[in-house]
């Protein structure tokens, strides 16, 4: 999944600029960013932060003036170049970065011609959008944007100066409760074995089709075998495999 080429499609009015470093190193996760294309009226005051990481970023902009007020045109640009790289075939999938429920069918579309769709946005994007993606992703589980520490320096023996930039943890989303564990345990009976055991990257997977905005991240683990240990409902058989002692995690319900 890696190896995907992806049109990253960005709508400045609907996303905050101070996080698109950690937009793309999520990304990168997924494929390699082959188009990077950002839309909105440059001549608008609200988008002016966008313009600072632009050039660091190597993310293009796209100018589309609105032609009457009160009217987003830079949605209808955006669809018209989605569809434009969808039909020139360079692309095996795309990465929408809006809050805006007004790309849902877009993405239906994409999805439809065999394009893998990733949705990134903030916690208010409305649940037609995400339940169009394959995958997405909030915002506010990335980590905040780098700032500097302001701490004090307690130790003399260390050089004076600007002390290092630090990323600070995100505060988890969602708590820990009955609807999750409902949706872990529906998920491992639906595909488990004769012995209620089931693999963890299959779980994850059925899971994610499920509720695509679903991310371990959102309840503060980084990992989907951590929340699942935490919730001390299910059972874990960690188990290793060949010559290489490569290990695989088997879930099923206590």
């Amino acid at each position: 999944m890696n190896d995907l080429r992806l049109a990253v499609l960005i709508d400045a009015d609907n996303v905050p600029y101070a996080s698109v470093k950690q937009m793309f190193e999520e990304i990168a996760k997924y494929g390699i960013p082959t188009f990077k294309r950002i839309y909105a009226d440059w001549t608008k005051p609200t988008v002016s932060g966008w313009k600072n990481v632009l050039l660091e970023n190597a993310i293009t902009p796209i100018q589309q003036y609105s032609y009457s007020s009160g009217k987003n045109s830079s949605d209808s640009a955006m669809i018209i170049d989605a569809m434009d790289i969808l039909y020139s075939g360079k692309v095996d999938g795309y990465c929408i970065v809006s809050s805006d429920s007004d790309f849902t069918r877009l993405a239906i579309r994409l999805r439809e011609a065999g394009m893998k769709v990733i949705g990134i946005g903030e916690k208010k994007t409305l649940t037609p959008f995400i339940t169009a993606c394959d995958k997405f992703i909030y915002i506010e589980i990335l980590g905040k944007p780098e700032q500097e520490n302001l701490a004090s320096e307690k130790n003399e023996n260390k050089p004076a100066g600007r002390m290092p930039k630090t990323k600070t943890q995100p505060e988890p989303l969602n708590k820990l409760d009955q609807k999750l564990i409902k949706l872990l345990a529906d998920s491992i009976t639906d595909i488990a074995d004769e012995d209620g055991w089931v693999f963890l990257g299959d779980l994850g997977n059925l899971i994610l089709k499920k509720k695509p905005d679903f991310d371990s991240r959102n309840y503060g683990f980084p990992k989907l075998l951590p929340l699942i240990k935490k919730i001390h409902k299910f059972e874990v058989d960690e188990r290793e495999t060949g010559k290489n002692n490569i290990r695989h995690v088997y879930i099923r319900i206590k």
